[in-house]
């Protein structure tokens, strides 16, 4: 039987001391108001089944493609950063969230819009995408390694958002711009080092990473970063982009892991031997706190599962709709405003 992590107050911030050296300020639990409920629709008796339902069908799809792990986390990441966890991501439309630069080559749609099908048919109306989105994030990565957290209900959907609104970083930015970009969302050190932690699977496209490869700031050379072994490696599969409508193939975030899309540490032990695949995660040993914490990690795997638990609870919790704000879309693809046009 799945367990679950406990955890500790809904706000706390504290220094934390892992099992090793690491001592790092950082929040224990969710940032106020807290606005959700642990099982909202068996609490308020609307849908006391939604997250069984869910399950089921993402353990269906998930015996077929492990991918829909990484798929579905990349999802919820592109959702929650941006406006908040309120399904603006899953809107479809000509400029919509979803045609940004930064998201394309997101996947696990048809997951979710399976889901709901099946939730619409059993409880009209009642479950939100931004609740199936989470709840469904959870389960997949949970089935790829990942511990099975609790994920909070009661999310309303959001509007729709232009593609110019996505603030997404690249993956090349320095550690400290990624922690600027993350505390901006209410997030800290720790959240930021095991929520990267979602790149020990899944696939990056060359685009992203053949400045490392080739031309590294502009010095004619590969990153002096990178493990001159993983240069090589990489230049077969990403040639240099030299020519109009080039194609543009996909590598593993983590080779380690590769094609059998397993949530590991293995990331931080590839980060601490330079030999991680995008720029922001090599960064990760360039402060002092996300060093130490990336050392931890490396070398215990069960410190990684507990904060990555946390971190990603306290993501699926940033600018929430609940209440009467928002609403429940009858299909996640289109707001009920535009529903049946």
């Amino acid at each position: 039987m799945s367990q679950f992590v406990l955890f500790f107050p809904l706000l706390a911030l504290v220094v934390i001391s892992l099992t090793g050296m690491a001592k790092v300020e950082a929040a224990t639990g969710l940032n106020p108001p807290v606005k959700l409920v642990w099982h909202y629709y068996k609490v308020t008796n609307t849908c006391d089944d939604a997250e069984t339902y869910i399950r089921h069908q993402v353990e269906k799809f998930y015996k077929n493609d492990s991918s829909i792990a990484p798929k579905l986390l990349r999802l919820l990441y592109s959702d929650c950063m941006v406006n908040g966890c309120d399904a603006s991501v899953l809107l479809q439309g000509p400029n919509s969230e979803r045609t940004a630069p930064q998201n394309r080559g997101l996947g696990g749609f048809v997951v979710i819009e399976k889901i709901k099908k099946v939730l619409e048919s059993r409880c009209p109306g009642v479950v939100s995408c931004a609740d199936i989105l989470n709840l469904a994030t959870r389960d997949a990565v949970h089935m790829a390694g990942a511990p099975s957290y609790p994920v909070f209900t009661g999310r309303r959907d959001g509007g729709a958002l232009s593609a110019d609104a996505v603030d997404l970083p690249s993956p090349s930015i320095s550690v400290e711009e990624s922690l600027a970009y993350f505390k901006s969302k209410g997030l800290d050190v720790l959240d930021m080092t095991a929520l990267l932690g979602a790149h020990s699977m899944g696939k990056t496209h060359c685009s992203h990473i053949v400045n490392r490869l080739y031309n590294f700031k502009n010095t004619g050379k590969p990153d002096p970063t990178m493990n001159k072994t993983l240069v090589s490696e990489l230049r077969n599969r990403c040639p240099p982009r030299t020519k109009k409508n080039q194609t543009d193939p996909l590598v593993y975030l983590n080779p380690d892991s590769g094609s059998s899309n397993r949530f590991s540490n293995s990331y931080y032990s590839r980060v601490m031997s330079h030999n991680a695949v995008l720029g922001v995660d090599q960064q990760l040993l360039y402060n002092d706190d996300s060093k130490e914490i990336t050392q931890e990690f490396a070398s215990g795997f069960e410190d990684f599962r507990k904060s990555f638990a946390l971190a990603m609870s306290r993501m699926g919790s940033i600018n929430v709709l609940a209440g009467k704000a928002g609403e429940i879309r009858r299909d996640c693809r289109v707001t009920n405003a535009n529903y049946g046009a």
